[in-house]
């Protein structure tokens, strides 16, 4: 029996933006080598034709873009998103935050309010949208490794969801930073590990 019912899983993409994946996006050159040396936008484009070949539900949790002044009288200013203030990531309008071409939402998809800081979850939609459409597993992929997916994750957890992270589906700043989520902060607090050829053979079992 498939442990990911089609009609309760659904595939989660965080922030698939240019700015992240294509070059000369913003953070292309911090991006680039874990990006590329992953195969990142392969794997998440495998990830989103399997799922849509057994109707799992494509879900967008997208961060805020970014406007100016929108960060200019933050008490608390988290440090991931400091250079927000003078580089305008996710600009509002741009390339920047479109989402990757090869990874557009389709009609169907779904598509959550847009995260401020780190988490999908934070003061959005995107726990009501899933629980309408019965949504009980969650598969993670996307961008940034340390920072907005081990955020969704964990608080997908804490909201009672099953949770599974796709190694290879997800990349940073350094290798570091995606070795600590993926070796010492999921496996602590996850419930499964997979690469993409691993979850599509799972799937298609």
């Amino acid at each position: 029996m498939n442990m990911y019912p089609p009609d309760k899983t659904a595939l989660v993409l965080i922030d698939p933006f240019n700015d992240f994946l294509s070059e000369g996006g913003k953070l292309w050159s911090l991006t680039k080598e874990t990006v590329e040396g992953v195969g990142l936008v392969k794997n998440l484009k495998s990830l989103v034709t399997a799922a849509r070949k057994l109707n799992m539900r494509i879900v967008y949790a997208p961060h805020h873009h970014t406007e100016k002044g929108d960060y200019l009288n933050w008490k608390f200013m988290a440090p991931s998103h400091a250079g927000s203030k003078k580089t305008m990531l996710f600009e509002k309008h741009s390339w920047g935050a479109e989402f990757h071409p090869e990874l557009a939402a389709r009609e169907g998809d779904l598509v959550a309010q847009h995260h401020w800081t780190s988490s999908g979850f934070a003061n959005t939609d995107l726990d009501f949208i899933l629980r309408l459409h019965g949504i009980e597993y969650l598969v993670l992929a996307g961008m940034r490794a340390n920072t907005c997916v081990d955020s969704t994750a964990r608080y997908a957890i804490e909201l009672g969801y099953h949770v599974t992270l796709i190694r290879d589906g997800i990349a940073a700043f350094s290798w570091e930073e995606i070795r600590a989520t993926v070796e010492t902060n999921f496996p602590h607090y996850g419930h499964t590990l997979l690469t993409t050829s691993e979850f599509i053979r799972t799937i298609n079992l």
